[in-house]
């Protein structure tokens, strides 16, 4: 289900912005409309969804457009033309009235800078929001203690924020964004301000907070490592345009532009992509009453020295090798049970890269790729995985 829509959001600062928007529509490039008209185009024709429970990165470099975009979704930075739809409604036309009523209920708000209030405890911090609306001071209290028991930081709530290191700040921000219970989480470069390791931590735990909670989040930061690990999809902004939006595997696999394949050249791809996006189909598949001479048949017809088992729904049952399927040929023996190796390395659909490449790098069969049925998917030979990680769009089929 749908939960954000954008529509062709074009944001442009200046006091005479109808010309400039006219010129914008006449494809006249960011350069050409200052010149023309002093005005400053912030955000061009953005367009993208966010689905329920999506976790939902903007990504580009300083000046990209990527902030003012999320100012835009929250009506913080007022839009020029185009449409912002949650659950359905315009908040480019409701009254000032119903989009704080938005605001409160629908939306919380992280931003890079921490922005407690030094003279306020952490729960006084946390509750601030609440406050606003009014809630009495018990009902926001249990609800403060709440969102700082999500983020670690029960026992924390009658200390001072300069007390408290900058990782355990930022958590008391998203416990406060997360107090009122919000549909959507907007987050702009929220662990940017952060030390690297901390900002690991951090990511690590929002992760798993997101797993608990479900929320619809759009993130913003210019850390393509980031956008990979946090992003669902990725949305990747350049000169106030969304460039490509698609998966991590999109993204790094088949680059929309020039400035895409740039951006990404030097990502560790290991830890961006996943199982799924570099396996290759099985060759052939057996079933054990096949018997050993259909698998040494399908095994000489694709050049293959083991093959996988499977039952008739797909589901893995092992793999069996040449070897042991020629020894079992001689013996006169009709099913394959006796040499099917059912502790093969097999791996999930999600599973990153980096985790697979020692395991890669010392097995002589390929490893399993299986959903969460165990129907096999999919294999991992050196080949795919070599040509994944160098960026090779289509995988190179190894001779195992």
């Amino acid at each position: 289900m749908i939960k954000l829509e954008v529509n062709n959001l074009t944001k442009i600062y200046g006091t005479n912005t109808d010309k400039a928007l006219q010129l914008v529509n006449k494809n006249v490039s960011n350069e050409e409309i200052r010149k023309r008209t002093k005005q400053v185009v912030g955000v061009r024709n953005a367009s993208f969804t966010v689905d329920a429970g999506e976790s939902f990165v903007i990504m580009g470099l300083s000046g990209s457009g990527k902030s003012t975009l999320l100012r835009c979704i929250n009506r913080l930075i007022d839009i020029t033309d185009g449409e912002v739809l949650i659950d359905g409604q315009d908040i480019a036309k409701v009254s000032g009235k119903k989009l704080i009523e938005i605001r409160r209920k629908k939306m919380g708000m992280v931003f890079q800078k921490f922005a407690l209030l030094p003279n306020r405890t952490i729960v006084d911090n946390v509750a601030f929001g609440l406050e606003v609306q009014n809630i009495s001071r018990m009902e926001r209290y249990e609800m403060s203690l709440e969102a700082l028991e999500m983020v670690g930081l029960k026992g924390w709530e009658d200390n001072y924020p300069d007390s408290l290191s900058g990782g355990m700040q930022q958590r008391v921000g998203i416990a406060r964004a997360l107090a009122t219970d919000p549909d959507i989480l907007l987050m702009d470069e929220p662990f940017s301000a952060l030390d690297p390791l901390i900002r690991q931590d951090m990511q690590d735990e929002l992760l798993e907070l997101q797993k608990k909670l479900q929320k619809t989040i759009v993130f913003i930061t210019h850390d393509l490592d980031e956008a990979l690990k946090i992003g669902e999809r990725i949305a990747l902004m350049k000169d106030a345009e969304i460039v490509q939006i698609g998966s991590s595997e999109d993204i790094l696999l088949s680059p929309a532009t020039d400035y895409v394949a740039r951006f990404v050249e030097n990502i560790n791809r290991s830890k961006a992509l996943t199982a799924s996006a570099v396996m290759v189909k099985p060759h052939t598949i057996v079933y054990p009453k096949d018997g050993p001479r259909v698998a040494l048949h399908h095994m000489e017809t694709h050049g293959i020295s083991s093959v996988f088992v499977t039952d008739r729904a797909g589901k893995l049952i092992g793999i069996v090798r040449a070897e042991d399927a020629a020894n079992l040929a001689k013996k006169g023996e009709r099913v394959l049970d006796e040499i099917i190796e059912t502790d093969g390395p097999v791996t999930g659909l999600d599973t990153n890269l980096s985790d697979l490449l020692e395991e890669l790098a010392h097995t002589k069969i390929p490893i399993a790729v299986v959903d969460e049925d165990n129907v096999l998917r999919g294999t991992l030979v050196r080949g795919s995985v070599i040509a994944g990680l160098a960026g090779e769009r289509r995988a190179i089929e190894d001779d195992e």
